[in-house]
């Protein structure tokens, strides 16, 4: 639960290629950008474009600004709290196809933001990612930009800051940045039930009465980076980024109750952790003639840190603790990953080819258990070929994909490997330039965790215990979506159904041995689920008030050993914005899905948020609130017929904060080139028991 925690800002670190459809057509559509006024929002085969309008940009001092200002519908964009969601999923973030973080995207001057491209279902080229934000960026040929940001709580110790610098000459440029988040013991507390059923059918509730708790999440990155840009013809890049997180700590004080008429046992919970993790990328592309690129893209990560779970019973009379348990991980994890791939277009037709190659190795040892050291080692190689033909109104594109993991555990010898299909089609016909229907099928592979196959047992609780399953298989899943877009003269939007399988999915696995609950890891008999959602996006008075939103039906049934579980709900965000004389009032409400996966039930966070900024030259001035209105809520249900229980997570949220941001550019621009493919090198790390 708590890696969705709306305190950890989204790093948006998920592997991608950048969409080649578009490249063929670059240079036309920026003559376009200068002598007319394109629509707003274009509907492509394979992705929506906005252009920015001259409102937006005015009223925006960085990307982040921006992107909200453009009011997606089917986003959920907090530049207050540095997040990026679509229908409660993490989403892929690009500057001209390069992989990025938030803050990278906050350093982004608006001017020169030429467009945004919105793609929900992207293709095999962006091996599994979920949705894909790509900004189009100019790139300054003198001169280059400034740009800070801070923004402290006025309540309690949280706050977002930013800077960078970018120096460019003739075909280079240099950049060098940093940003730093502040969360520092926010009050909160868990709301929490459960009940527990032997063998033999006797039962046991006991309820947690809220005494107290708090959140630190706090961290510093810096970052620094070199590219080279000769158009037509090469394309360079590398960067090497630092992130240093001091603390990622929850602590919950609670009083138990038994339903058995034991004594009350005073309780705490704690557990978090901290590390430290540089990372390199290297990029080359290299136009062949003839219409043929070659790219290529190599990253690597290391983690250096700690995770830890501290869980106390006590008795209040006593002061004698019932149950002591303490878990503490030192992780030293490695991931390398290279990524090449081959691109030929004739005319309206394109063929693009590739293959990649991703290695983790984990080194875990447990400091609670004498020091036994536990090493996993896991590799992926995924080899794809995916062929686009324009025909008219119809667009076409198909492909196949296959994808081989293997991953093996020194210490027991035992691992498992498999090759796994990924198939892709989309079909999209195009009325005319303001109405579309698409038709999309993908699939993706989805590896066993370091967590999920960690046989070492960590105890939750007084007599609830975890361990991992080391016979565990790479996991599939498939969906289709068909959507309509459509462009009205002040309403823009989509609706359509999309439907969901994995047939092995990885979930939990609950049963008792020996007086302990294990919660273990199976591949399932799966999950399924179909769900109908509706994006509008209206103008109410141009370029003055918009209102954009998100609601979302689902229907889900899940399957696994001894059960099955069935699950119905909504979700959804709604945005409104007024912008005038320099000054932008923003307000957002968003409602969490709530999702099945094996028998547990999960939401991330139920959140609303005010913000009000003036503009004037190169500064911004503001002020908003978290939480105006509502209550934080982030939880989870379970279901098993062993344990029936139900969390809610709450935050002291209402947070009032001030915002200061100054931009200053200088040079002129030019088109930028885009980076086509981003191999993923991200290295895992433990995650201790927690109830």
């Amino acid at each position: 639960m708590k890696k969705n925690l709306i305190l950890t800002a989204t790093l948006c670190l998920a592997p991608a290629c950048v969409a080649f459809g578009q490249e063929a057509t670059d240079s036309v559509a920026e003559l376009q950008e200068v002598v007319i006024e394109a629509p707003r929002v274009i509907r492509k085969a394979d992705m929506d474009v906005y252009h920015p309008s001259k409102s937006a940009v005015d009223n925006a001092k960085n990307g982040m600004q921006l992107l909200s200002n453009l009011m997606i519908p089917t986003l959920t964009v907090s530049d207050a709290l540095g997040t990026v969601q679509s229908g409660g999923q993490s989403v892929q973030v690009r500057i001209n196809g390069r992989v990025a973080t938030i803050e990278q995207v906050k350093a982004l001057l608006p001017e020169t933001i030429k467009r945004v491209e919105w793609m929900d279902n992207p293709g095999l080229r962006y091996n599994g990612a979920n949705s894909v934000l790509n900004f189009i960026v100019a790139n300054p040929t003198l001169g280059g930009s400034l740009m800070l940001q801070a923004q402290p709580g006025l309540t309690e110790a949280f706050g977002f800051y930013n800077g960078s610098v970018k120096l460019n000459s003739g075909r280079s440029q240099w950049e060098i940045g940093g940003n730093f988040k502040l969360t520092n013991k926010i009050p909160g507390h868990r709301d929490y039930t459960e009940t527990f059923t032997y063998p033999d059918g006797q039962s046991l509730t006991r309820e947690e009465i809220a005494r107290g708790g708090y959140a630190d999440n706090s961290f510093a990155r810096m970052n620094a980076g070199y590219s080279y840009i000769k158009p037509d013809t090469t394309v360079f890049m590398a960067e090497f980024s630092m992130l240093d997180k001091l603390s990622d700590k929850i602590r919950y004080d609670g009083l138990l109750k038994l339903s058995d008429g034991s004594p009350d046992i005073l309780l705490t919970d704690t557990h978090g952790d901290k590390g430290l993790t540089p990372s390199l990328s290297l990029y080359l592309q290299q136009n062949l003639g003839r219409r043929q690129t070659l790219v290529m893209d190599f990253s690597t990560s290391f983690y250096s840190g700690h995770t830890f779970s501290d869980y106390v019973e006590q008795s209040p009379l006593t002061a004698a603790n019932i149950t002591d348990i303490h878990t503490y991980v030192n992780d030293r994890n490695q991931a390398y990953s290279l990524e090449a791939n081959y691109i030929k277009s004739w005319g309206r037709r394109r063929l693009t080819a590739g293959a990649s190659y991703t290695a983790n190795r984990n080194r875990s040892e447990y400091e609670n258990l004498g020091g036994q050291i536990f090493h996993q080692r896991q590799d992926k190689v995924y080899f794809f070929a995916e062929y686009f033909h324009y025909l008219g109104k119809w667009t076409v594109t198909a492909g196949m994909g296959a994808q081989y993991t293997n991953f093996r555990f020194r210490e027991s010898g035992m691992g498992n490997h498999s090759w796994s299909p990924r198939p892709q089609a989309t079909i999209t016909y195009s009325l005319n330039q303001n109405h579309n229907f698409r038709l999309n099928f993908t699939s993706w592979q989805s590896a066993p965790s370091l967590s999920e196959t960690n046989v070492v047992p960590q105890q939750l609780d007084g007599f609830q215990w975890r361990v991992g399953n080391q016979n565990l298989k790479t996991s599939s899943s498939y969906m289709l979506t068909l959507r309509y877009g459509f462009n009205l003269p002040r309403v823009n939007g989509s609706f359509g159904v999309r439907a969901f399988t994995s047939p092995d999915a990885i979930t939990p696995l609950l049963y008792w041995s020996d007086n302990k609950l294990i919660t273990t890891y199976e591949n399932s008999r799966g999950l399924q689920n179909i769900s109908f959602f509706f994006a509008p996006q209206i103008m109410v008075i141009p370029d003055w008030v918009m209102a954009s939103g998100y609601l979302e039906y689902r229907m889900e049934r899940m399957r696994g050993t001894g059960y099955e579980q069935r699950h119905n709900s909504w979700s959804g965000n709604a945005a409104i914005q007024v912008m005038h004389w320099g000054f932008v009032l923003s307000g957002q409400y968003h409602h969490a899905q709530r999702d099945l996966w094996g028998e547990k039930i999960s939401w991330g966070e139920d959140i609303s948020i005010i913000d009000l900024s003036y503009n004037w030259k190169q500064w911004q001035f503001g002020a908003g609130m978290i939480m105006p209105f509502g209550k934080y809520d982030q939880g989870s249900k379970l279901l098993s017929k062993w344990n029936r229980n139900e969390q809610h997570m709450r935050m002291d949220l209402r947070v009032p904060y001030i915002q200061v941001s100054y931009n200053l550019q200088w040079g002129r621009q030019k088109r930028g080139a885009n980076k086509m493919i981003n191999s993923n090198a991200s290295a895992d790390h433990t995650d201790a028991a927690t109830r």
